[in-house]
């Protein structure tokens, strides 16, 4: 198996970096570095996606120590974080290719459950909570799903409206968890 193509998706600030193989399995790496996107984006294009076709993807360290130790530029920000890419983006190849989890490939699971982040974005305060009320559902939150002020939000100018819009935030917000608690 070799390395084909790669395609990014630099987003708003995210990049992520998606790595092919010549047997169309492909992996994901994240290659964001707020503020720094377009940077790391032109790195990976530039110097790395070159560099990787055609190589065996199996060899996850060797290409890591390519990158680490043959590079002009040695180990900022922007390059560690393609690097970083380019790593996940191998070993979710090398998970898929042996059909296991990435876990299983590098020691095993170290917890049955872990704490979740689920944002809440919106115009409205109801729906602000609702979507992460539901993703939470039958696991329970274990923090509070708090959005400070809605985006958008048509109180912003008038102060007691604004208060009494939070205080409805909150009230919801304290329904949303008793009711995914249950």
């Amino acid at each position: 198996m070799t390395l084909t193509a790669e395609q990014k998706y630099p987003g708003r600030n995210f990049i992520t970096l998606k790595i092919f193989t010549d047997q169309g399995i492909y992996g994901l790496g994240d290659a964001t570095l707020n503020g720094r996107e377009k940077a790391v984006a032109a790195y990976l294009e530039e110097y790395c996606i070159p560099a990787l076709i055609g190589k065996d993807p199996s060899n996850i360290e060797d290409i890591w120590h390519y990158f680490y130790k043959g590079v002009y530029w040695k180990r900022g920000a922007v390059t560690m974080t393609a690097i970083s890419a380019i790593d996940m983006a191998l070993w979710d190849i090398k998970g898929k290719a042996l059909n296991t989890p990435v876990y299983n490939l590098i020691g095993g699971k170290g917890r049955d459950r872990i704490l979740v982040y689920c944002h809440a974005d919106g115009k409205e305060s109801l729906r602000l909570l609702q979507r992460p009320a539901r993703a939470v559902q039958g696991n329970g939150p274990r923090g509070p799903l708090w959005p400070a002020r809605p985006r958008g939000d048509a109180t912003q100018g008038n102060s007691g409206k604004r208060i009494r819009n939070t205080l409805r935030t909150v009230d919801v917000s304290r329904c949303a968890a008793v009711t995914s608690d249950q």
